[in-house]
């Protein structure tokens, strides 16, 4: 391993000469191609060089203690010696993490589909209230957030609501919220009081670029019609409604936010990519039935991940048994806890892979 790091750091200073090297900062397209890379590493190689001094460190404190020391000295070497034989265990296994294969959608944009499932009005207002927990938490992390496609019934709430989020690390952290959330909670609509449970399915894809996805036109059947919902004369006049399936898979999407149907098109358009990434890495991923299942899920939607108990107050995560006892909290976008937590058991389970 400490060849690999040792390599890596030779690299990153390599790449801090090109980029002050004033011929290639002349190019603006290499110098961000390198700046980017750059930036990739310095996480690692700052990591590497702590680990570096804490070893030698070690080799300080241990080398002190082969002399002849008063008690109270030796008591601090040694105090310093264990200090840094613990520090050294941490950062080993942080390294490792460092340098785990990357997911490569990490980086990415998501589009996120949030569905109602059993449970009727029920299901579609805690659908509603996924969506707020999504935006808020958006906002904390100083994400953008767009609304794709909505379809909103009378008591509120929604259906369905297909929205992107796109900022830095968007899908490293929103990946796990893929599958079933279930909702135990005394509906508004409950005179005696009884608790119902309702599910909602959520899938988080990441966006695809059109580099990552060719699409032929002509495998595609594009409809429009007049769109649903709010919006006054316009929606019963106008047809800026769109629906789009690719034939060779069956994928429909459909897109009736904007006015515009060219805008509502090429919404459909980016919801339709993401899909089909999805399914050709899905397929991917079947083929290597060798690998085993991450423990914090397989992303299915069929998959029950989390409960929401609205009468207890908590929120329980079934892939690691983690159980939070701050649901007002959670839904109103304090999330960092929870993905933390999924993150870094997605972390030891590829650890247990390549080990």
């Amino acid at each position: 391993m400490r060849d690999k790091l040792q390599a890596l750091e030779d690299k990153f200073q390599e790449l801090e000469g090109r980029i002050s090297d004033p011929a290639v900062m002349a190019d603006m397209s290499e110098w961000q191609k390198l700046t980017k890379a750059h930036s990739k590493m310095s996480a690692v190689v700052e990591k590497f060089r702590e680990y570096k001094k804490t070893l030698q460190a070690l080799d300080d404190a241990s080398e002190m203690l082969k002399d002849k020391l008063d008690d109270e000295f030796r008591e601090m070497v040694e105090a310093e010696y264990e200090e840094a034989k613990t520090k050294k265990v941490t950062l080993e296994q942080e390294l490792r993490i460092l340098l785990l294969p990357k997911d490569p959608n990490d980086d990415k944009n998501v589009i996120v589909e949030i569905r109602g499932g059993a449970g009727g009005d029920e299901a579609a207002l805690f659908a509603g209230d996924l969506f707020r927990m999504y935006t808020r938490y958006a906002e904390t992390q100083g994400w953008r957030v767009e609304m794709l496609d909505a379809n909103a019934p009378d008591l509120g709430g929604f259906k369905e609501v297909v929205f992107s989020i796109e900022g830095d690390g968007a899908y490293s952290k929103l990946k796990y919220e893929s599958g079933v959330h279930r909702v135990q909670r005394v509906p508004t609509t409950e005179s005696s009081g009884r608790i119902h449970t309702s599910t909602v399915t959520v899938a988080v894809l990441p966006e695809a670029e059109e580099v990552d996805i060719e699409i032929n036109p002509n495998d595609l059947r594009i409809d429009t019609y007049c769109a649903s919902g709010a919006g006054g004369q316009h929606v019963n006049k106008t047809e800026s409604a769109v629906r789009i399936t690719h034939l060779p898979t069956g994928v429909v999407v459909q897109c009736q936010d904007e006015k515009s149907q060219l805008k509502n098109r090429d919404k459909a358009m980016r919801v339709l990519r993401a899909k089909i990434l999805e399914m050709a890495e899905a397929e991917q991923a079947a083929e290597l039935a060798g690998t085993r299942k991450s423990q914090v899920g397989t992303g299915d939607r069929s998959e029950r991940i989390r409960t929401y108990n609205f009468p207890q107050g908590r929120v329980t995560d079934h892939r690691i048994g983690l159980t939070l006892h701050k649901l007002d909290f959670v839904l109103n976008g304090d999330l960092d806890e929870m993905i933390s937590a999924l993150v870094t058991a997605g972390q030891s389970d590829k650890l247990k892979d390549v080990e």
